[in-house]
């Protein structure tokens, strides 16, 4: 998976798992250029920080105007913080929106012709929140949601020149880890249900990412990539009290049989 010669942007690519991103990307070789509202309090090995608002379109036209190539693309810039849906008034919920499913279409169309003319590639970096419900941060996990189906849609009308594919990332333990989980207490606990047995690390997000880039995910668009450790212990299993009674019994002679 080697990315030598190869210019990637990584969007909110200054901290958590956006830094993961940006360090993945530049042990692979990429020229890496991580765009934010404010520059990182320690900048990645590797990589150069350039201001933008990705929500602001005429920015993001200066932005990869400026720009001499680009191969890579990644849409990480995003995030909520977790509010009920009755404790915030709908401009919120809008903006949560906007910063979450709007922008990744303003900075991709932004970013279009640069990848088309390299035969490029975009990685949406989705969540699966967007595909199960999400009480806290519901408009966070419908715009995750969209996110993934306007990576299918783009895939479809951008072939062959750009791939396009989402990373669906589950929990990762980040310095923020602390607002969604709690003290170590809370998110070792987490950890647990986990079928891996531990939050990802940026790290593992972003070696994701490189391979959806690289050559080796040549024939891949229009993908979604499970990042979750194996996803989530259904309830029930911990609630069920039956026991291997006649029906269960019967069950499992016939599985014998087959």
């Amino acid at each position: 998976m080697d990315l030598d010669g190869k210019v990637a942007v990584i969007t909110g690519g200054t901290r958590g798992v956006g830094a993961g991103i940006a360090r993945a990307f530049a042990r692979a070789g990429a020229r890496v250029v991580v765009c934010a509202r404010r520059p990182p309090d320690v900048p990645a090995p590797g990589t150069e920080f350039m201001p933008l608002d990705v929500r602001d379109a005429e920015a993001g036209r200066r932005f990869f105007t400026a720009l001499p190539r680009l191969d890579v693309l990644v849409n990480n810039a995003g995030g909520a913080p977790p509010r009920l849906l009755t404790e915030a008034g709908p401009d919120r919920h809008a903006r949560v929106v906007e910063l979450n499913l709007l922008a990744p279409l303003t900075v991709s169309l932004a970013a279009y012709e640069h990848l088309r003319r390299a035969r490029g590639a975009i990685v949406m970096i989705g969540s699966i929140s967007g595909s199960r419900p999400s009480p806290g941060t519901a408009a966070y996990g419908a715009a995750k949601a969209g996110l993934e189906h306007l990576a299918r849609s783009m895939a479809a009308e951008w072939a062959p020149d750009i791939r396009v594919n989402t990373l669906v990332v589950g929990m990762v333990r980040t310095e923020l880890s602390h607002l969604h989980y709690g003290d170590r207490d809370g998110i070792t606990a987490v950890s647990r249900t986990v079928p891996l047995g531990r939050l990802a690390e940026p790290s593992d997000v972003g070696a994701a990412a490189v391979f959806l880039a690289s050559d080796a995910a040549a024939y891949i668009s229009g993908a979604s990539l499970l990042v979750h450790g194996g996803g989530e212990r259904p309830a029930f299993l911990d609630a069920a009290n039956a026991g291997p009674g006649p029906v269960a019994d019967k069950e499992s002679r016939h599985e014998r049989n087959l």
